[in-house]
């Protein structure tokens, strides 16, 4: 199968002890994505240990933990790229109590690894992690059976373990998986082939993952610039223009294009594109730009200029598919500040209509509170309206924050997914 060899974001989890830091270490080793310096760091400290083989899980050491409004979040970042392909791998942990650090991973990633022990098969956790991967929206699931050397390496464990996943996987709806038999140890089936399973007739991991579509590429997608600024500027004359400043979040734009500015609904058109290096006729996601318009307009931080034929739903209300981040639970608190894109509204979550137990994998109707690490369908009602999309169809603007007014804190994220109800444009 060909492919883009376009940027691919993936998610790992796992339980502690079923070689997740060992199998990111041998892809990134076998990938020839180890510096030189660090590889040889490695070596001394087997050496020094009297190992003969490199402890592939220190190669983990030293990535960055994002911190984002008070919220220490945790999720270690790597970035490595093989002939075909480049590839950002964000490690969450995998215990229950760090949900949302899984959910933060989760937010940009076209797949997710989950490793499940061959000697173990499922294990709860690891039915935690393939249904909190499939309820986030990854749009491909792969389920690295690791440790086959604790098996002999035979087919029929595997078999085993893989019907196991499948039966799960179906039970969730999730349509589809792929499934790799690995040992990281020794990089059977990770960037090479193995022998010793000769019977596996699919590709090694790094190879599925080089031919795994990505996500919608964001210029393929209808046109969007949420305004992050803007910029007044006077001529010689006295002549006033106005640009707007920001990134361009998907899709393309042509000077010329019609666009409408949301969520006022109002309808202009591009005059002119600029740059840090002059001006341009088209641009596409994810540049950042000047944007003018024909019309003199109330366009201002927040407002997203939208593609005319395709444009964002202007509403007051909608569900979300939530995870709250905070350690004070939610019992009704009746105000928070929602952030979707460069706009901040007052918004109140209206009801609780489902949660989902991360611990029984059950769906439990109407709670009265969320505590920490809960995933939550809830209805958000909002004093102003906003411009949003459904996250399946548009991760920039189907995304969402929830803030505490009083101590401006995060306390929960969440991925718009039903109920918008569109108001009427003026």
């Amino acid at each position: 199968m060909n492919v883009s060899a376009g940027l691919l974001r993936f998610t790992t989890a796992g339980s502690v002890d079923h070689g997740k830091s060992t199998l990111i270490g041998r892809l990134l080793l076998d990938a020839g994505a180890v510096p030189t310096d660090r590889l040889n760091a490695l070596q001394r400290s087997a050496e020094e240990q009297g190992r003969s083989t490199l402890d592939l899980s220190l190669l983990l050491d030293g990535l960055t933990a994002e911190r984002e409004q008070g919220i220490t979040i945790d999720v270690a970042y790597s970035y490595f790229a093989s002939k075909q392909r480049k590839f950002i791998i964000a490690d969450t942990p995998g215990h229950e109590q760090y949900t949302r650090n899984m959910v933060t991973g989760a937010s940009t990633a076209d797949a997710a690894l989950i490793l499940v022990d061959a000697s173990r098969g499922m294990t709860s956790q690891s039915k935690r992690h393939l249904a909190l991967s499939h309820l986030l929206g990854i749009a491909h699931l792969v389920v690295v059976i690791s440790k086959m050397d604790l098996v002999d390496f035979a087919e029929a464990a595997f078999a085993r373990t893989a019907t196991e996943v499948r039966s799960f996987a179906a039970g969730i709806g999730a349509q589809q998986i792929h499934i790799v038999p690995t040992c990281a140890k020794s990089g059977d089936n990770i960037v090479h082939g193995s022998a010793r399973m000769a019977w596996y007739l699919g590709p090694p991991l790094l190879t599925l993952l080089e031919q795994l579509p990505g996500a919608a590429v964001g210029r393929a997608l209808p046109f969007r610039l949420p305004v992050q600024q803007v910029r007044r500027l006077v001529d010689s004359d006295g002549n006033v223009r106005r640009q707007y400043l920001g990134q361009i979040a998907t899709g393309t734009v042509r000077r010329g294009d019609e666009i409408l500015v949301m969520p006022s609904g109002l309808r202009t058109r591009i005059t002119a594109l600029t740059t840090f290096d002059g001006a341009i006729n088209v641009a596409a996601a994810p540049k950042s730009l000047a944007v003018e318009v024909a019309d003199d307009l109330d366009i201002g931080r927040g407002d997203v200029l939208t593609d005319a034929t395709a444009p964002a739903t202007r509403v007051m209300s909608f569900e979300a598919t939530i995870c709250w981040f905070a350690d004070e639970p939610f019992i009704g608190k009746s105000r928070y500040l929602l952030k979707s894109g460069t706009r901040t509204v007052s918004a109140r979550i209206d009801e609780i209509t489902s949660l989902f137990d991360t611990a029984t994998l059950e769906v439990k109707p109407a709670p009265q509170r969320l505590e920490r690490n809960d995933i939550a369908q809830v209805r958000f009602s909002l004093a102003s309206p906003l411009a949003v999309d459904l996250y399946r169809d548009n991760r920039t603007t189907g995304a969402l924050i929830v803030i505490d007014e009083d101590t401006q804190f995060t306390v929960a994220a969440g991925m718009i997914g039903r109920g918008i109800e569109p108001m009427p444009l003026a």
